[in-house]
């Protein structure tokens, strides 16, 4: 059972991100700008990631180191989040739910082997390998399919 906790959580993950496009995209709509439902969103995530962690602490006994290794973290995880929510938001209501997340996992799964290759920030290096260039050849695939079908 173990051996599928970490599957399950990437499953859940996934369908987070597919429920949130749609309702930020809706939210959008009623703001009138997607930067502004972006902005929303990563406010109120905050506001909960916050009293997670402090609930958190409370309970372990634990004091938060805030020097990351490279101060440049804090500010490129949050702009790369930032692009990432506001493209969702405008693409769902142009290309739709499926293609959306489709283009994402496709574009998740491109720049994950790259990362891998190259052993980002400490990663274990992964080759690039025929097997995972034809699964990324066939997500593409089956995400320009579901846009232009």
């Amino acid at each position: 059972m173990a051996g599928l906790f970490w599957p399950l959580l990437g499953i859940l993950a996934g369908a987070c991100v597919a429920t949130q496009a749609p309702i930020n995209a809706e939210l959008s709509r009623g703001l009138g700008l997607p930067v502004a439902a972006a902005a929303a969103s990563f406010l109120s995530g905050a506001i909960i990631l916050a009293v997670v962690t402090a609930t958190v602490t409370q309970v372990q006994g634990v004091s938060l180191n805030w020097r990351a290794p490279a101060p440049w973290l804090f500010v490129v995880g949050g702009a790369l989040g930032a692009a990432f929510v506001t493209s969702n938001i405008i693409l769902i209501p142009r290309v739709g739910a499926a293609a959306t997340m489709a283009f994402v996992v496709a574009g998740q799964l491109m720049a994950g082997m790259l990362l891998d290759r190259i052993g980002f920030l400490g990663m274990a290096v992964r080759e690039i390998t025929l097997g995972r260039v034809t699964g990324a050849v066939l997500l593409l695939v089956g995400a320009l399919l579901i846009r232009f079908s």
